[in-house]
């Protein structure tokens, strides 16, 4: 329960912080142009509003709803959200929206979106000030990746060092390299010191969809961080710092070696004869202590556990890349991460139109789950910079009741040189405000079904 108030307190901050700068965008620009905007509002509030005042001598009204689903600004003389078609009916003001060039109009419209990547794009440069850049590049991890099931069916081996695809060296593990498997011809990996080409099918993330598990993971190496006294490790002989690398002769990770045990004392419910049980229980173990390859027998106890305790700490483990920024530096870093992050989600939205890709729709619960479970405010603002890029992309796209669906019937009275009629507005606003009521209650129930089923 503790680590869902953790996520919840996150999202509703990240969604908090995100909103007044996206509406604050619109309010900006509506002042600039001298719009009037009646009442700023920070998530949505039918029937009744949290807190609300008006600054004395101010036009605009500020309040809080009770449903965080978003925010707005209604801005004088335009139909929005607010569907206030009885202000459209009387005679235009010079303060309306609809009384301002279309150039303004649009300029309001875009505001949100604007701020909202621009805010991205700040909270990338102040994490890479702050933190630095630290990463393990994917082709100098010791043990290759572990890969899931469509990956192996597609020709991925646990233990692939990634390389290239179709030629272009990889760097890390993330949604960039995700984006270079499925759109390559072949990519290249070093299978036991071999360099081996792995072709890519078309559909491929079709498969990659449906899996339960991330594509690929790092190989995690045994890593001997502590022992308890009496147990089957210490008494063998290992120590602190070892490296186990195989089992009875045969290479293993550190889950490849847990598991091997487990299936020991499965097997051993099958046998019948201390003699044969006993030799069941003794295994030979290939360590590598101070850069030399050492063997070890171990007796196991009937747990079939070692009272080893392992490295989990992946600064310890790979080598990792870490890269420090000064004030300035930080800008264009920041910039570039930015727009390679909206490249790599705008590449990826064509799968939404999958059978597959819609099933992996999500709502509140599934933005919630991209927060860490134990607060970390690098994290934080990773998914908040994340999160308001996301939001600036599906704001511009051009839907009617979207900021992007406003902007493209400017740009077609820009050139077509006159307006689409209130009425058109009107029953445009309502198509659109339907199917996003529609897209999101498809994206909560699909939270649903994943929590219970």
């Amino acid at each position: 329960m503790e680590t869902f108030w953790i996520r919840a307190l996150q999202l509703i901050m990240s969604l908090s912080l995100l909103v007044l700068i996206h509406e604050g965008g619109h309010f900006l620009f509506a002042r600039l142009f001298k719009t009037r905007v009646e009442k700023f509002c920070l998530f949505f509030d039918p029937w009744f509003t949290l807190f609300k005042f008006r600054p004395r001598h101010s036009e605009t009204e500020y309040g809080i709803g009770w449903l965080p689903l978003g925010g707005y600004v209604k801005i004088a003389g335009m139909i929005d959200e607010s569907m206030d078609l009885e202000q459209m009916k009387q005679p235009m003001q010079p303060w309306e929206f609809r009384a301002k060039p279309a150039w303004q109009r649009l300029f309001i419209m875009i505001g949100g979106v604007l701020f909202n990547f621009l805010l991205a794009l700040f909270i990338y440069s102040m994490i890479l000030f702050a933190w630095g850049d630290e990463y393990i590049p994917v082709s100098k991890a010791p043990l290759g990746m572990d890969f899931n099931e469509t990956a192996h069916k597609v020709g991925f081996c646990d233990g692939d060092v990634l390389l290239s695809a179709d030629g272009v060296p990889f760097e890390r593990l993330g949604g960039d390299l995700l984006s270079a498997v499925v759109d390559a011809r072949q990519v290249t990996v070093l299978r036991q010191g071999v360099e081996t080409s792995v072709y890519i099918p078309e559909g491929m993330m079709d498969g990659l969809l449906t899996d339960s598990v991330r594509f690929a993971t790092f190989r995690m190496p045994y890593v001997v961080d502590s022992l308890a006294v009496g147990r089957p490790g210490a008494l063998a002989g290992l120590q602190v710092g070892d490296s186990i690398i195989r089992l009875n002769g045969e290479p293993m990770a550190f889950y490849d070696f847990r598991e091997a045990l487990a299936a020991r004392r499965l097997a051993e419910a099958k046998l019948q004869g201390d003699s044969l049980i006993q030799a069941n229980r003794i295994v030979e173990l290939t360590i590598v202590r101070q850069g030399k390859e050492q063997l070890l027998t171990m007796q196991l106890d009937s747990t079939y556990t070692m009272g080893v305790y392992a490295v989990t700490d992946s600064k310890r483990l790979f080598p990792v890349v870490n890269k420090e920024y000064g004030f300035f530096a930080s800008f264009p870093a920041g910039i570039a991460l930015g727009v390679n992050t909206l490249k790599g989600y705008v590449g990826q939205m064509k799968y939404l139109f999958s059978k597959e890709g819609a099933k992996q729709l999500g709502g509140f619960g599934t933005i919630g789950s991209i927060f860490p479970a134990t607060w970390d405010w690098h994290q934080f603002w990773y998914m908040t910079a994340f999160l308001s890029i996301i939001l600036a992309f599906m704001n511009i796209l051009p839907i009617p009741a979207l900021d992007g669906g406003h902007v493209l019937f400017l740009l077609y009275e820009i050139v077509a040189r006159r307006k689409p009629s209130d009425k058109f507005m009107e029953r445009a606003q309502m198509v659109g405000m339907a199917l996003l009521f529609i897209l999101l209650f498809w994206a909560n129930f699909n939270d649903l079904l994943r929590f219970f089923f």
